[in-house]
């Protein structure tokens, strides 16, 4: 028989009982474990509830579901699911774009209510009211806190036809002005666009580089926020180890040296701050002269982030508003809901803006005719 004959005999000889046993043995759960876990599981159903006890209405325990070493969320932070024709125009109009908001990637409850606009009002009214806060560069922060194109971005805000917006972005600590250049540059193609828009520009602290803060500051936007965030005694452990209090401050400060008429600024309460450390805060922004506070609910988005501390009464919010508003701010919005774009702001702040502007008609008024006066009495 040849070499090749005898590999193809061997190839299909069968492999003998004994080997064919020891593989099944060794890959298969071994056959005397079988009745034992058919025993086990009976013998669980025969010690469990029967159906007596499932129809005797009386409960053999209670299951708790969810969270319960956490303070559960109350009513008043509950919010409708949003809806309407100007939530839908403006959502429609972010996707073919390609922008981001905040209020949707912070998922705000009043998204509904800033997008919706003014209830019962008519079509072109509503869209006025509404507030949107578009966030620039992208949605990916560079920093760790633990709670797009200007072109394309005047070209929505222009179509919205809304009567205020806010800017606002993601920390980009990756870029050398740290996205200084973006911001100016996308207010004044709004203004180009859309002269009429009141803009806002929430930015963060450029690392405390105030030569990027002046030119947001001089881009022509009206109103220049930076938040806090919480108090100073917190903010190592809320924040990112790269923000402080005192460069919160002097952005703040900064911002209006530079020129801004209205600067504001926002406070998350539930973080596990005092009413003394909220006071002291709110003198350090008064020495700065900060024109508007908000006060709102810190919510945990997702559980990665700080947990809740504790959910703040209304009733505490209303005090809040009180002492802010005894203290000299010249608007404060305060409320479990309110966040530091929250629509109630921006009516008021439009109005101080209107007045400023007619303020300053008036003095321009006032100087030309004393100059007029003067040079014909000479």
């Amino acid at each position: 028989m040849s070499a090749h004959s005898l590999l193809i005999n061997s190839l299909l000889r069968p492999r003998s009982n004994c080997r064919l046993s020891s593989q099944v043995r060794h890959l298969a759960t071994p056959s005397a474990s079988t009745p034992k876990s058919k025993s086990s599981f009976r013998e669980t159903l025969v010690s469990g509830p029967s159906l007596d006890d499932f129809i005797s209405g009386e409960p053999i325990e209670h299951v708790v579901l969810g969270n319960t070493k956490g303070p559960r969320l109350p009513n008043f932070l509950k919010t409708k699911i949003p809806s309407g024709a100007s939530f839908n125009k403006i959502k429609k109009d972010l996707r073919g774009l390609g922008l981001h908001t905040v209020c949707e990637e912070a998922r705000c409850p009043n998204i509904g209510d800033c997008w919706g606009g003014k209830e019962g009002a008519t079509a072109e009214e509503g869209k006025r009211a509404a507030t949107a806060t578009i966030m620039l560069m992208g949605d990916t922060c560079t920093r760790g806190c633990r709670f797009c194109s200007p072109e394309n971005t005047a070209e929505a805000i222009s179509r919205w036809g809304l009567g205020y917006i806010v800017l606002t972005s993601v920390d980009r600590d990756d870029l050398v002005d740290g996205g200084a250049h973006h911001f100016a540059e996308t207010i004044m193609k709004i203004k180009q666009k859309a002269p009429q828009i009141l803009v806002e520009a929430l930015t963060g602290d450029f690392a405390g580089n105030l030569e990027n803060v002046s030119l947001v500051a001089k881009s022509g936007l009206d109103v220049y926020a930076h938040n806090i965030e919480t108090v100073e005694e917190l903010t190592p452990f809320v924040r990112d180890r790269r923000a402080t209090f005192r460069q919160s401050l002097k952005v703040l400060e900064y911002a209006k040296k530079e020129g801004v008429r209205i600067t504001k600024t926002s406070i998350m309460l539930g973080v596990g701050e005092t009413e003394e450390q909220v006071m002291d805060a709110l003198r350090e922004l008064r020495k700065i002269n900060v024109d508007v506070v908000t006060f709102g609910q810190y919510m945990r988005p997702t559980k990665r982030h700080m947990k809740v501390d504790r959910y703040v009464e209304p009733s505490e919010f209303d005090r809040w508003k009180q002492i802010a508003d005894d203290m000299g701010f010249a608007y404060v919005a305060s409320g479990p809901l309110v966040r530091s774009s929250y629509k109630a702001g921006e009516y008021f702040i439009e109005n101080m803006l209107k007045g400023k502007a007619t303020e300053n008609k008036v003095k321009n008024l006032v100087t030309q005719e004393a100059s007029i006066s003067h040079t014909q009495t000479t």
